[in-house]
């Protein structure tokens, strides 16, 4: 029998995001996955803005965009043959938000990036390894592992599902699986190699039976092909069945698609779990949610989930109050009922339409996303204020310190609890906590200067105002009363490990 703090159940995004988050903290886990290796195929292609951060915090940023495309524009023609272009849209140049624009990336690039990173932070994914059930007390999980036909017993404080929508997880804690399953609303996905078409935009065909859209996946020679399928067309996944649906669709001949590298029938599941928790057993990603993949919302509401739950594990497993494992499904399951809601309003109107919706908009990147109202997060402020607790903590670019010019998010980076001091108020906080001085001149570590006032703009911040910003870039505690003792206090109440 062997010991470990927490159990990850799949290496999708989610697991592999939470195994970062572990091993960056330095807690014991071990991530197991069942199938024998990585797995083939795009699936999921979107990572929006507020993703991106969560990369850029867990140090994985620049090599899922070394092998994506951003705003990458969708050209439709419409059955009458006149083309839209749209998708390009961005959110520009602003300060306070690095990434302005929607990823496009295969999912399989995102999974080999987590796995980089999670081997340079010293873990490793134990492919064909499956969970074969498990038992819980109050003091821990037991779980059978069986790799290569031999079980192996584990006992874990912690166990949490991330694998995927058939959840063995979820079922042995029985917990509900909620929703619809739609059989009439299918869609053929594959990944295809396709001659004769240019890969400088996402081609999408209307069509009166049905869409069908070849979409160029970055870094591969490969598009993604999707076409819905509607009750009584045939749902084949054989080359000569895509052809036809392309060659009908498109009207194009010239089109060559050559054998599919992997192909899926997705069917229009849509289910939210009861719950995030039973005892010492949580539920991440799919495991706790599954919708349609319009809106390009699914894998990114997964990773952030392991975000969320990711610090607070680590926080607990050094000794801060289990309570704060309480505040994982408070903030997270409303965020999924948000995103079930957007996925099902962009289905219909793609079934109306018989078309992707071609715009990319403020719903979509997550960077509205926030716990306001939730048990960690604290302020002084009204509700006019624009950034209040619970928001998701600005980025600022202009920033001096004493190694040079810097954003916000290079100094918040790594994880844990930063402190940003507007006003030089008492040095009572706990030892070791990261904090930022704002000052006229940068003449030390701990002190940076908002040359070009972007931060106080950011913050709505004046001579006075302390904000602290919580390990996964949301913010714990706003004052503009200057209020050390409540930073201290929310600490020593909820992290007491916070600076460790």
């Amino acid at each position: 029998m062997t010991t470990t703090q927490v159990l990850i159940a799949g290496a999708g995004p989610t697991g592999l995001t939470l195994a970062c988050e572990l091993a960056r903290d330095g807690v014991p886990f071990r991530l197991v996955e069942a199938a024998p290796g990585p797995r083939p195929g795009s699936r999921g292609k979107g990572v929006q803005p507020r993703t991106l951060e969560v990369f850029d915090d867990l140090g994985v940023v620049d090599r899922v965009l070394a092998h994506g495309r951003t705003a990458m524009p969708i050209r439709s023609a419409a059955p009458d043959g006149r083309v839209t272009l749209g998708g390009t849209e961005t959110l520009g140049d602003r300060p306070d938000i690095p990434y302005p624009a929607s990823l496009i990336t295969p999912e399989w690039r995102v999974e080999e990036a987590l796995r980089l990173r999670l081997a340079e932070l010293g873990g490793a994914v134990e492919f064909g390894t499956a969970l074969d059930g498990f038992d819980q007390s109050h003091e821990g999980v037991s779980a059978v592992l069986v790799a290569d036909g031999v079980a192996e017993t584990v006992t874990a404080s912690w166990l949490v599902g991330c694998d995927g929508g058939h959840s063995t997880v979820r079922g042995r804690a029985g917990i509900a699986f909620e929703g619809e399953t739609r059989e009439e609303v299918r869609m053929i996905v594959a990944d295809v190699d396709a001659g004769g078409l240019d890969r400088d935009a996402w081609h999408l065909w209307r069509h009166e039976e049905g869409f069908v859209s070849l979409c160029p996946l970055p870094s591969t020679g490969a598009f993604q092909f999707q076409a819905s399928i509607a009750p009584g067309q045939d749902p084949g996944l054989a080359l000569a069945n895509l052809r036809a649906i392309l060659e009908r669709r498109s009207g194009r001949a010239d089109i060559r698609l050559h054998e599919p590298e992997w192909a899926s029938l997705w069917r229009a599941n849509v289910r939210l779990a009861d719950r995030y928790r039973e005892g010492r057993v949580f539920l991440a990603g799919d495991a706790a949610h599954i919708h349609s993949p319009a809106g390009g919302q699914g894998m990114n509401t997964g990773i952030q989930d392991a975000h969320n739950l990711g610090w607070k594990l680590a926080a607990v497993a050094k000794g801060a109050s289990p309570a704060l494992l309480d505040s994982y499904e408070a903030e997270r399951r409303p965020v999924a009922e948000g995103v079930l809601a957007l996925s099902d309003a962009r289905l219909a109107e793609a079934l109306e339409r018989k078309g992707i919706p071609l715009r990319r908009d403020a719903a979509t990147t997550q960077l509205g996303i926030g716990y306001r109202g939730s048990a960690l997060a604290r302020d002084d402020r009204d509700d006019t204020a624009s950034l209040r607790a619970g928001d998701r903590a600005p980025d600022a670019s202009g920033l001096t310190t004493v190694d040079g010019e810097r954003r916000l998010f290079d100094l918040t980076r790594g994880g844990g609890f930063t402190l940003l001091d507007f006003g030089g108020g008492p040095a009572t906080f706990p030892p070791g906590l990261r904090t930022f001085r704002v000052v006229g001149r940068p003449d030390g570590p701990g002190e940076i200067a908002d040359t070009g006032g972007h931060l106080a703009a950011a913050y709505g911040a004046s001579g006075t105002t302390l904000v602290l910003i919580r390990p996964d870039g949301c913010v714990a505690v706003i004052s503009d009363a200057g209020d050390g003792p409540a930073v201290s206090d929310y600490l020593n109440d909820l992290c007491p490990i916070a600076g460790s």
